[in-house]
């Protein structure tokens, strides 16, 4: 029972659920990215590429042959095209991330900003300033 207890008490602590939500939201974060670089960026940067498909793209190193059984020998390519998609989705998802989290952290600045009160002055400052004050009128 101290097993299920000491489970128990991990999973509810808070930086477990919080890193359980997070995942969560990021997968689905995730899949609204891959449709917005997929769907929306994409057709008009393969319009633009003069291909529809980077996954496509590739360099054939050697040809498709037949050797003397007959049998046939599959051709040997250097598929880049899937290489440079990935590369583009994952600049296009880091950016978006990036706006995405900076977004909130400006916003948690700004509720941050409205809750603090300006603080009182210690007594040290209080003595401070009446020392200075004094100096002053001299």
């Amino acid at each position: 029972m101290a097993l299920v207890k000491e489970l128990k008490e991990f999973l509810m602590r808070g930086n477990v659920v919080d890193m359980a939500v997070g995942i969560i939201i990021g997968g689905a974060f995730g899949k609204i990215v891959s449709s917005f670089v997929n769907d929306v960026l994409m057709p008009p940067l393969a319009t633009l590429m003069g291909s529809t498909n980077f996954n496509d793209l590739s360099v054939v190193l050697k040809k498709a042959a037949v050797d003397a059984q007959g049998a046939e020998i599959p051709a040997i390519a250097l598929n880049y095209g899937s290489f440079v998609q990935t590369i583009i989705d994952f600049l296009i998802i880091g950016t978006a991330i990036f706006f995405f989290i900076k977004g909130i952290n400006s916003f948690q600045k700004k509720k941050v900003e409205e809750t603090e009160a300006p603080a009182e002055p210690s007594n040290e400052e209080k003595l401070l300033a009446e020392i200075r004050d004094l100096l002053k009128k001299k």
